[in-house]
């Protein structure tokens, strides 16, 4: 028999079941009021047959729980009203553990593969977690039931863990609650009326059943600490709250929190104050891209209605202007800043001798908290021939004083094109090399191709599913040879730069003799609070992720410096919910929230509402009307799912759209709100204007055109025929095939 068949005959079991317990009325009797009416008719009918009784109870209990029905806690509260708290909670123990393994069974039977199959991206994450904390992580949920146990027993069964695995951690799991719930019935049974609710022995049982989630969240925590930090000892007294190892976006920020909160405070940096984002990030390619742009702009002095405009410039001076913005801005994140603000900046090598112990080149220091803001380093791939070749990253590339004549760009993703760009329009010959089939392809295929096209218009070669396999070296020529699939592409340059992402600096300061947990990705991992598996050490920035944006790295520092100075009394969980980023092209591409690719791996529905600049005012009198703001919606409602935009200052653009989603305001809101003219920002009012023309109540309009007509004085106002025509209503009532 085909195996849907089956399923769909279980299904219809179930059903039948369930609709037979429903409509016979059964459920009635799982209702306290039937049970405290009929509750010493009941103890009567125990007294008199108790091993039969508790058999049919155990059975009732393990089918209730088995079919997810309503009822189990009142249940639960029976066995402890009818059996008392000793026999009662052995009883539910035993029964809740089996119905909710067969609850657990079944849903795997018969969900599982559709599951996996229609929510392929959530299921690994889950999967992830189990694999990691295990029968541990079952064992929280069980001993702190933030959801309802059947939703868990659900869920469970869409897991690949183990069926006995499962068992064994409810059957101890539920135990504490399962007692508690049991003991409030014991004293419910002795509750004669309603003032008898307020009695002390039942406040104190519901009590219990109110502190236990609390409670045992917080023993949980102690003991994984306590186990974990076992092995290490720790000082009387300590030199720090807190120290910060990496003096990058994450480390500034987790040091000037701190210090603003009254911690005495360390940042340790064994280069330059400022990180990647200052020194070889952010800064320098948004002066670089800035200077290309300018020529770039004389190159087109046509579109301004300028006959002609000549740039003249030297490529090392522009190169010089880079290091003069970032000597200009240096002072915002030096040591002189942060030691007035009240921060130990400490420069040398960093290792972690002890969850409580750093040294730096030879000196102990103790501490209470370390942030671990190590940042990250560009990756150089292991290609054959590498090795043979001089080559830049995004760290190196602004050391180059001679414009190359032939670059060689490895990497489509912002880096690598924020980069071929820039360098195709201060006047190097650039071919970008991709192994997907689109630069950018992380957006939307739209959106990649508008920058693709950008690319190509300008001249620039792009070869995309193009991987490169080797490096050649012929006399004082050099090739990266490339296969597409088909056949092999050699390509000739002179200079080569690789973006292909960066890689998580987490070896060479103790993480690994100490036993900080890595994720799969390399970096370090870490829990909703910044910490890692060490409860006094956190982590933020591109160190962990998993987004490696600086404007990420100093909202995570933010929750990793407050949870350390006031865990375990108060904590914060980091919102991830609302993440921005902007890649600085030329149109820029601007996101936050979901674009069409991942509502569709995820399996969210959607629709899209596209607003096209060519038609915004401001856009047309700048020569700059390309692009688009693209806005995902639930199918109903104004709720905002995601935007993209393409175009010039698409980054200054998105900030209205991340407040809108940061709370929850809609597309209503966005297009009550009055935008200056002439001014880019409206186009972010006429793509919600979009939204609202394309959810017109249809209906109502149609009823509005005729409330009009009619107060016009124009005839009936049922009708298009107005006062003064040559027809008459009737006629055209009768056209219309109405009766009136």
């Amino acid at each position: 028999m085909n195996s849907n068949i089956k399923k769909i005959i279980v299904i219809l079991c179930i059903a039948l079941i369930a609709g037979a317990v429903w409509v016979s009325g059964a459920t009635d009797y799982l209702s306290f009021s039937y049970l405290k009416a009929e509750q010493k008719n009941l103890q009567s009918l125990i007294a008199a047959n108790y091993l039969s009784a508790a058999v049919l109870f155990f059975l009732i209990y393990v089918v209730t729980t088995a079919l997810s029905l309503p009822g189990a806690a009142v249940l639960t509260l029976a066995a402890g009203a009818l059996f008392g708290f000793l026999e009662g909670t052995i009883i539910v123990s035993f029964a809740s553990t089996i119905g909710a393994t067969l609850a657990c069974l079944v849903s795997r039977y018969l969900l599982r593969d559709w599951v996996r199959q229609k929510f392929s991206e959530r299921t690994k994450k889950i999967d992830k977690g189990i694999e990691r904390e295990g029968a541990f992580y079952l064992f929280t949920l069980r001993l702190i039931p933030i959801f309802p146990f059947f939703v868990i027993n659900l869920a469970m069964g869409l897991t690949k863990m183990k069926a006995g695995t499962f068992f064994w951690v409810s059957q101890v799991g539920m135990l504490a609650g399962t007692m508690a719930y049991v003991n409030a019935g014991t004293q419910l049974a002795q509750v004669e009326s309603m003032s008898g609710i307020v009695s002390f022995p039942v406040l104190i049982s519901f009590a219990v059943l109110d502190i236990l989630p609390l409670a045992a969240k917080r023993v949980i925590e102690a003991l994984k600490a306590r186990k974990v930090l076992k092995p290490y000892s720790k000082p009387d007294a300590f030199d720090y709250n807190v120290v910060a190892i990496g003096a990058g976006a994450a480390g500034l920020v987790t040091s000037y929190i701190a210090a603003a909160l009254k911690a005495k405070v360390a940042l340790i940096e064994r280069h330059k104050m400022g990180g990647d984002c200052l020194n070889t990030g952010c800064v320098p390619s948004k002066a670089l891209i800035r200077s290309a742009k300018v020529i770039h702009q004389a190159k087109k002095a046509k579109d301004y209605g300028l006959r002609t405009m000549e740039v003249e410039y030297d490529f090392a001076e522009v190169m010089e202007r880079v290091q003069d913005v970032i000597k200009k801005i240096e002072p915002h994140d030096s040591v002189e800043r942060y030691t007035k603000l009240g921060v130990d900046c400490i420069e040398g090598e960093a290792k972690i001798v002890s969850p409580y112990e750093i040294k730096v080149d030879g000196k102990i220091i103790t501490t209470r908290n370390i942030v671990v803001t190590t940042g990250a380093r560009p990756f150089v791939p292991p290609i054959p021939g590498v090795d043979q070749i001089d080559y830049y990253t995004s760290d190196t590339i602004w050391n180059i004083r001679e414009l190359p004549k032939h670059l060689v760009v490895l990497g489509g993703g912002p880096i690598g094109s924020e980069l071929t760009q820039c360098f195709h329009r201060l006047g190097a010959q650039v071919t970008q090399i991709e192994a997907y089939d689109c630069i950018l392809n992380r957006e939307d295929q739209d959106v990649s191709d508008v920058i693709c096209k950008r690319f190509m218009d300008e001249g620039i070669n792009v070869l995309t599913n193009h991987r490169a396999e080797r490096f050649e070296v012929d006399s004082e020529r050099k090739f990266v040879v490339c296969n597409s699939g088909e056949e092999e592409t050699r390509v000739e340059f002179d200079e080569i730069l690789f973006a292909l992402g960066r890689k998580a600096n987490v070896s060479g300061f103790g993480l690994e003799e100490l036993g900080v947990k890595l994720s799969e990705r390399g970096t370090i991992e870490a829990d909703e609070l910044m910490r890692t598996n060490f409860p006094n050490i956190y982590t933020a920035g591109d160190v962990t992720g998993p987004y490696q944006f600086t404007h990420v790295a100093a909202h995570q520092a933010w929750y990793a410096s407050v949870n350390a100075l006031l865990s375990p009394f108060k904590t914060f969980k980091a919102d991830y919910r609302v993440i921005p980023w902007c890649t600085f092209t030329d149109p820029e591409v601007a996101r936050v929230g979901l674009n069409e690719k991942e509502a569709k791996e995820q399996g969210v529905e959607y629709r899209v509402f596209t607003y096209d600049l060519s038609d915004l005012d401001r856009a047309i009198a700048d020569s700059s009307d390309f692009g688009f703001v693209k806005v995902l919606t639930p199918p109903k409602g104004d709720k905002i799912l995601g935007v993209t935009i393409v175009g010039e200052h698409a980054g200054d653009l998105l900030a209205e759209f991340v407040t809108a989603m940061k709370y929850n305001l809609g597309l209503n809101k966005i297009l009550g709100t009055i935008h200056t003219y002439p001014t880019l920002s409206e186009a972010n009012k006429y793509a919600a204007g979009e939204w609202k023309r394309a959810t017109a109540p249809e209906k109502l309009l149609e009823l509005a055109e005729i409330f009009h007509r009619f107060r016009r004085g124009g005839g009936c106002g049922c009708c298009s025929v107005e006062k003064g025509s040559t027809k008459q209503c009737t006629e055209s009532v009768e056209r219309r095939g109405e009766v009136r």
